[in-house]
């Protein structure tokens, strides 16, 4: 209990959450927080932003009424439910956010600078494991993004599969090995107008990865889909796969093919979903045990 109080004491003094006007504006902290939520919502409403804050729903109206009153927010009846009111910033409303987004940008690089780069990626997963093991069961969870791959990134896409296929599917080191193999030519022969690996990430926590390489000037291969365990059920792969296809279309590929085993069935199925058809099963003995392999492809 002492150790959390004393290090509570410790960040809201050191992120300045004890002035009287949060980033040296008219606004509290909470005032200045519900102006965020409104900047980043699409017609949002009141109770959504109380739920997903903490706030007390008389204190929140008390809130939205005195940005009213400055023509901060402006309400419009929603169209899909006569009960309900949208909210957003007006033009006022958003030129008021605007300085105040980049003195917090500001306060949080001036802090970042403080932290040697070497300490950085500790810093960042000490703050997720906190966020992780604190969050309540009714509270939202951060979102999934998708990004670029970046330095240690490759490491992990062999690591975790060579540990997840060997606890889930019992294949021995030579598949971790075929991977590390694709992933290195992957990065000697990286085209970036033609290729991508998207790497999706939660909070700082990577949940999962693909691949698009080049197989030719008309076609691509998808390679290497994978979804941690604890990210199962939330449509990642589906999203993965569909970020392959919008980019191979843009690309101006012609046709998509993925090599896949008989057994991963939840991916077949996300294949199958995606227009991907089966084309040929050859048995091997690749990976220690027997497998049927198969070949799937798309027609873009």
């Amino acid at each position: 209990m002492e150790a959390i109080r004393r290090f509570n004491r410790f960040y809201t003094r050191k992120i300045g959450l004890l002035g009287e006007g949060h980033l040296d504006s008219p606004f509290s902290l909470t005032e200045v927080r519900v102006l965020y939520e409104l900047a980043h919502r699409d017609g949002a409403v009141a109770a959504e932003i109380g739920k997903d804050l903490g706030l007390d729903p008389g204190y929140l109206s008390r809130i939205l009424q005195r940005f009213r009153k400055r023509g901060l927010v402006a309400r419009t009846r929603s169209k899909k439910d006569a009960r309900q009111s949208r909210l957003a910033l007006t033009a006022k409303g958003k030129a008021v956010f605007r300085p105040l987004d980049r003195a917090a940008n500001r306060e949080i690089g001036a802090l970042w600078k403080q932290v040697p780069p070497a300490e950085r990626p500790r810093v960042v997963e000490a703050m997720r494991v906190m966020a992780q093991a604190l969050r309540g069961e009714g509270e939202p969870a951060a979102a999934v993004m998708l990004r670029p791959h970046r330095p240690g990134d490759i490491g992990w896409v062999v690591h975790r599969h060579g540990i997840l296929y060997a606890q889930e599917q019992g294949w021995d080191e030579r598949f971790e090995a075929v991977v590390a193999e694709i992933a290195a030519r992957f990065v000697h022969n990286f085209d970036p107008q033609r290729e991508r690996c998207w790497i999706a990430e939660r909070a700082g926590e990577i949940l999962g990865s693909v691949f698009l390489v080049r197989e030719s000037d008309t076609v691509a291969r998808l390679r290497l889909l994978l979804v941690e365990p604890s990210a199962r059920g939330l449509g990642l792969g589906k999203r993965l796969v569909d970020e392959c296809i919008g980019f191979a279309r843009r690309a101006r590929y012609r046709q998509m093919v993925l090599l896949t085993e008989s057994t991963l069935k939840p991916a077949q199925h996300i294949y199958e979903k995606a227009g991907f058809r089966l084309v040929e099963e050859k048995e091997h003995w690749e990976f220690g045990i027997p497998v049927i392999g198969q070949t799937w492809q798309l027609e873009l």
